[in-house]
Formats: C-alpha cells, structure tokens, sequence
C-alpha cells in the first residue's frame, strides 16, 4: 500500500487479514485487496473500478474489453468470500470489518458492533417542600425526606419486577426463533451422513474433433473403467460445493461427497441427499421417479423448464435466451428420501450458472426467507415443494434471482 494508505488506521487491520490463513495461499486476492484497500485509504473510489483493477492487479492490457474478460468480477466474488471467512473465523474479534459491497469494488470499513444511540436522560424537576407552618424553623423536615425514600424504593422495586418480567416471558422466545437457514437445512446438518452427489458429465470425442454429452446408453456400467473419454464437472457445481462446506462448517456438520458415477444406491437409500447438477450431467437424478411438476428439455437452440401445471401469474414454459445468454433459470425441489425420515433437495440448473445460484439463493438468508414463506405448511413446517428461480447472468457470473414458480406439495 502508498506511505498515505499506511498512514490510516485501518491499514493495520488490512495487513492483519491479507497475514491470516484465509489468504495463505490466495496471493492474487491479496494483491487484490492491497490495490482496493489503498483507493479505499486514500479516498480514490475512481481508481477502483474495473478497468483499473484489471490492468494493475490483474496485468491487463489498457482498452481491455471488461465485457468478455470478466476476471476483476470473479475475483471480486472469490474475494469477498474470503473475507467473510476471515471476519466469522479467525478474525471473529476484529472491532471493524472490511466488506465489499455487490456491485462496487471498493472496501468499507464499518465497526462490527454499531454504538446504540441512547435517548437523552430524562429530566426531573424537583419540587421544593413547604414547611408546615406550625413547624419550628429549626427543625429539620423529617417526614418528606423520610416519605421520599420510601416513594424512590417503591418504584425501583416496581421497575425490577417489570425488568424480571420481561426476561422471563420474551428472552425464551427470543432464545427459540429459529433462524431461516436452521428451518430449512436442519434435517441436512444434524446428520453428518448427508450425502452431496455432483454432476460429472461423460464426453465423447477428442480436442480435434470435439466434444459432446455422451449418449446414456454409451455410459458403461463400471464408472471406473477407460472406454468412455472423459469426464467434466462445472465451475458452478465446484462454487456449490465451497459453498455447501462453508454452510455445513459454520454448523460444525459435515456431509459425503460423490460424483454422481460413483453412487451406489444401497449407500444412498440411507442418508440425505444433496443433488447438484442438471440431470443431463447427473445421471442418478434420472433414478428418481419421473412425477415432477417441473421438466428440463432442450432442443436445437431451446432450452427450459416445463411448467406441467401452471398457476396463476405463471409460464407454462420457462426458456433461456442462447444470445446473449443473460438469463438462466434452475429447480430446487425439496422431496421425500428413499427411506422413510430422509429428505432429498434438488439443485438443478440448465447451466453450470443455474445450479450455482439454485445452491447460492438456498444458503442465503435473506432469500431463503422468501422462499420459506411459500413452502411452509400451518405449523411452520417446510413442507415438500418443487421451485424455479430465474437468475440474471453477467460477465459469467450469476448476479440477481428471483422466485418465478413455487409447487408446495
């Protein structure tokens, strides 16, 4: 950082979070961090825009076309993560915390807990006490004093009383809400053999000729054998995966990870399961039953979601644009397990980039509240439901979703 930036106060706190282990091995963000907490400092938001951080942090060339290189934007997004790591983990005791905010990549420094603001003290106007007339002047005015005390210790029993009261009756209820993300990922985080099955497409062809989806019967029954050429998984389907163990360590609960060739179904009829992917590139969601309000279909320059019973102020047909692909939408289905008392949840996108923000708008409070108030039942019970959510893509990334259609079961 500038002699000016290291100059600030805030500087020592930027040295301490790019030392810690969250960025041991991020040397990039760091930089990243270095460059937007020094315009941050010295009062420059104007140098931390995109084009700028493109060319000093991340060696672009001037001119770039931020448009099609959307490097500052993912990194952006990998740094903020890394920051909330730090600040709810080894930084949990820092008096300020850096975050920066969507849309904007300049940090703000902000203290973790606010001062309250008290209302001004109360004024008491004290009313002289006139001496009885038939009172010697010499004597002290025993009784009012006397009375005094005894009205102050009234009412500070009276307060005490009402104080007690109100722990008793509210602090229970405060101490029993349930927050959102409890609601719903509760049966998921109190058992610690919940299975994550992720998308694992299987490709024919080669680099000359190209690559494509592999047709199902072409897929050999051994996942371990060398006939088929390869195999991908998605960045989106990596980001969910980081997010899902975020979520599940912040819960100190932990799950099993499996691609989807590797899952036996003698293994997955005994635990929750978390699906991610599209069933195009997860071959065991097509071992579900085939009842779903909501179908994934593609076609020669189509894709989308079939609605199979429409409500009101719905589509029958949810379609993405190929260009520019700007729009993606994706299911999240909360069904019944393959045993009795376990639970299934379907993250499922027409993209990589829908199924990202399928798993990211179920993590997040904010929106999981939104989805929590449609599916639940008279009792506050999640009921089972099947959802489409419509996010908006840029730089390819996804940015703003949105519920579009929600079936409670």
């Amino acid at each position: 950082m500038s002699e000016e930036a290291q100059r600030h106060p805030h500087s020592a706190l930027v040295l301490r979070v790019a030392a810690s282990q969250c960025f041991h091995s991020s040397t990039r963000l760091k930089e990243f961090l270095f460059y937007v907490a020094d315009c941050a400092l010295r009062n420059a938001p104007d140098e931390a825009t995109e084009q700028p951080i493109g060319i000093n942090v991340f060696q672009r060339l001037p001119g770039y076309n931020s448009g099609e290189d959307s490097i500052v934007r993912t990194q952006a997004r990998a740094l903020r993560q890394k920051l909330n790591e730090y600040f709810t983990g080894e930084g949990e005791h820092e008096e300020f915390i850096i975050e920066i905010p969507k849309g904007h990549y300049l940090p703000v420094f902000q203290p973790r807990h606010p001062a309250v603001e008290l209302p001004p003290p109360t004024q008491i106007t004290v009313v002289p006490v006139e001496a009885d007339p038939q009172t010697p002047a010499n004597l002290p005015l025993i009784e009012p004093v006397a009375e005094k005390k005894r009205s102050w210790a009234t009412l500070s029993a009276f307060v005490g009383i009402v104080v007690l009261l109100g722990l008793f009756v509210f602090w229970p209820l405060r101490s029993h809400k349930t927050s959102a993300i409890d609601r719903f990922w509760g049966p998921f985080l109190s058992d610690n053999d919940s299975l994550v099955i992720y998308s694992n497409a299987v490709f024919t062809g080669d680099s000359t000729n190209g690559l494509k989806y592999a047709a199902p019967e072409n897929i050999p029954q051994d996942p371990l054998s060398d006939h088929y050429v390869v195999t991908y998984t998605g960045v989106g389907e990596l980001n969910s995966v980081y997010n899902l163990t975020r979520l599940f360590d912040s819960h100190h609960a932990s799950f099993k990870l499996k691609r989807s060739l590797l899952v036996t179904w003698d293994e997955a009829q005994l635990s929750n399961l978390i699906f991610i992917g599209s069933v195009a590139e997860n071959p065991s969601l097509r071992m579900l039953p085939p009842d779903s309000d909501f179908t994934m279909t593609a076609s020669n320059g189509t894709a989308g979601f079939i609605n199979h019973h429409p409500k009101p102020g719905e589509q029958p047909f949810y379609s993405r644009p190929e260009h520019p692909f700007i729009t993606d939408y994706a299911m999240v289905a909360l069904l019944p397990g393959l045993q009795n008392g376990k639970k299934m949840l379907v993250f499922s996108g027409l993209t990589t980039l829908g199924t990202e923000a399928a798993v990211e708008f179920a993590s997040r409070p904010d929106t999981l509240d939104q989805l929590l108030v449609a599916v639940s039942g008279p009792k506050g019970e999640v009921r089972p439901f099947e959802a489409l959510i419509e996010t908006t893509i840029g730089g390819g990334v996804p940015m703003q979703t949105k519920l579009v259609a929600v079936h409670k079961h």
